[in-house]
């Protein structure tokens, strides 16, 4: 008996944008990219248990540069995911940021995508 390949049901995941989260055909619905990349997919779990959390404890916590995550945040930001608050503390600076109603509920729907593709390869494995 031959075995399905779970990597061929999963690998098509990947080919749907975020503005159509379901799959026409009813397969496995597909990721939204945006929050998908690993450092991208950190701080949208990070900020979805916390109500704010500060630039450096993201980078401590991702251990990531100042750069790669300053790019990261920005493309969040840019999606409408994240908001991004800059003060100062004397002359420090401190940037927080915050989940959107609109990245929370993004990320809702990604987890209930990976959960999908997690079920999907279950069940091929299975056969």
């Amino acid at each position: 008996m031959a075995r399905s390949n779970p990597a061929a049901a999963v690998a098509p995941a990947f080919e749907q944008t975020p503005s159509s989260p379901s799959s026409p055909t009813g397969g496995v619905p597909k990721l939204d990219r945006v929050i998908h990349e690993r450092i991208r997919l950190g701080i949208v779990s990070a900020l979805a248990a916390n109500e704010f959390i500060t630039f450096n404890d993201l980078k401590k916590l991702l251990s990531t540069t100042d750069g790669n995550l300053s790019v990261h945040a920005r493309k969040l930001e840019e999606a409408g995911y994240v908001l991004c608050n800059k003060t100062f503390e004397g002359r420090v600076p401190k940037t927080e940021y915050r989940l959107t109603e609109q990245g929370r509920e993004a990320f809702s729907r990604y987890l209930t995508h990976m959960e999908s593709l997690i079920q999907a390869a279950r069940s091929n494995t299975r056969k």
